[in-house]
């Protein structure tokens, strides 16, 4: 099983997972040769503070920061990080779409936990952080299937 499915089996707790488009990524592709290929980029699951750097390297963001800032922005983040739906293109036409690609996301998943209860008790859970291309960063979280 690739580090990528295993992130997203509750199976790599310790690790993060950074989503790069092809536009984001660097023009050497050296970010692009630790992760796996995807639809529209590429996917890199790495140990919490290498993938940390590699983030800062990718974005010029330090990855807590970003995380805090989009946390209070609920949007809609693809369960495979490739992917997500703005909060700001709510109301918008079809014609801005191109506005609202993601550029990145950083994920990390937290190990299932009763005592703080919601979903957390439901099972291991996955918090994604997404910048779009229009600039609004937000968050989504979900349970590990």
């Amino acid at each position: 099983m690739s580090d990528r499915l295993e992130f997203f089996a509750g199976e790599r707790l310790d690790d993060v997972a950074l989503f790069l488009t092809d536009d984001y990524l660097d023009e050497q592709g050296k970010i692009a040769n630790y992760g796996e290929t995807v639809d529209g980029g590429v996917v890199l699951v790495e140990p919490g503070d290498k993938g940390r750097q590699l983030f800062a390297a990718g974005t010029g963001m330090k990855a807590m920061e970003f995380a805090q800032s989009a946390m209070g922005n609920e949007g809609v983040i693809a369960d495979d990080l490739s992917g997500g739906e703005c909060p700001a293109a709510e109301g918008e036409a079809e014609s801005g779409a191109d506005d609202h690609r993601v550029k990145f996301v950083f994920a990390f998943a937290e190990a299932k936990n009763e005592e703080v209860g919601g979903i957390y008790a439901e099972g291991d859970v996955i918090h994604a952080y997404a910048q779009c291309e229009c600039g609004q960063s937000y968050s989504d979280r979900w349970v590990v299937e």
